[in-house]
């Protein structure tokens, strides 16, 4: 098996999708470009491919038709993302920073995620957003949120917070064949990561759980980045001889009830970590879930680990402070084996 970064892992499922269904298709600004123009239908020029070079050579491959670039209009790119889908295409739309869907949500929310249940089944919505999440980039506090907790709320929407590349390639090739419009977000910081992921194509269903560590004492339960923090937490405290259990969950809608519930009846301690909100966010639904499902199994409160309620910061002192880190997820788990 290969090992490949998180952004290649996240290439290589689009790649696969369009070699293997013509119906798939790139929308976004600068999906192709990075040239100014420049890189015409007879030069050929590659660009860089999207903010952080995820959509390089899609263009060059597929062309034109089947790669879109969009002018700086994310209404325009999520509304032709939707008309796209519904008349039979599977469209997969690049918003770059997930910050930016304020300006496009009516688009996503109030009509997309409505389709199949406002036209009694006759009609559907195969799309996928993608856009980067997450601080720890100094990139201040319009391109630094993680709203997926905002996705989740709405029904008629799937979510997908991947982890590391083998999730994140599993995990869009299902999203890209699903039938609803999917949220994909990608934390900016997991770009670079490498792990083994396979040179075939292969899907992992939605609403199936991951355990990247087994214990017995304590179960944290994270996404994204902060699946690795939580790990490295993990793997610190079992040399002291604390067993520490990691759940991530990698889709949020849906989201693994019962694998998340199996873990907090077996360790009875919950740490919850979660990046998006310090109010109203992941951690806090998690909560709620554990407190009406699975109370008699506690043997402790449940502790949050979230940032505070604040924008993020643009100092990346600041920003550091301000994220979760393995530090406080320490903390915390210390705190719940003393009850």
């Amino acid at each position: 098996m290969s090992k490949k970064s998180y952004r290649n892992a996240i290439k290589e499922a689009i790649e696969f999708e369009m070699r293997r269904d013509p119906t798939v298709v790139v929308i976004g600004e600068d999906v192709r470009g990075g040239h100014g123009a420049k890189n015409t239908e007879e030069n050929k020029l590659e660009g860089f491919g999207g903010v952080l070079g995820v959509t390089k050579g899609l263009w060059t491959e597929f062309g034109s038709e089947r790669v879109i670039d969009t002018p700086i209009t994310e209404s325009a790119i999520i509304g032709m993302t939707a008309g796209a889908a519904a008349t039979g295409l599977r469209p997969i739309a690049d918003l770059m920073f997930m910050d930016f869907f304020g300006v496009c949500y009516d688009m996503l929310y109030n009509q997309a995620a409505k389709f199949r249940y406002m036209f009694g089944g006759k009609a559907k919505a195969p799309m996928v957003v993608r856009g980067m999440i997450g601080a720890g980039f100094s990139a201040a506090a319009q391109h630094s949120q993680s709203p997926y907790h905002i996705f989740t709320s709405t029904p008629g929407l799937k979510v997908v917070v991947p982890s590391s590349p083998y999730d994140a390639k599993g995990l869009l090739t299902q999203s890209i064949r699903d039938d609803d419009p999917v949220v994909f977000c990608e934390h900016k910081l997991l770009y670079d990561i490498t792990g083994e992921v396979p040179d075939e194509d292969y899907t992992i269903p939605f609403g199936v759980a991951n355990y990247t560590r087994q214990g017995t004492d304590v179960t944290i339960i994270a996404l994204s980045l902060m699946v690795h923090r939580a790990n490295e937490v993990a793997d610190k405290l079992a040399t002291e001889g604390i067993s520490v259990e990691v759940v991530d969950p990698r889709t949020i809608s849906p989201l693994d009830e019962e694998g998340i519930l199996e873990s907090v009846a077996s360790t009875g301690r919950v740490v919850i970590v979660d990046e998006s909100a310090a109010r109203c966010g992941f951690a806090h639904d998690v909560a709620a879930l554990i407190a009406q499902k699975g109370f008699y199994a506690l043997k402790a409160p449940i502790e949050l680990v979230t940032p505070p309620h604040t924008p993020v910061p643009f100092s990346n002192v600041l920003e550091q402070a301000w994220l979760p880190s393995a530090e406080r997820i320490e903390i915390a788990v210390r705190k719940v084996l003393e009850v």
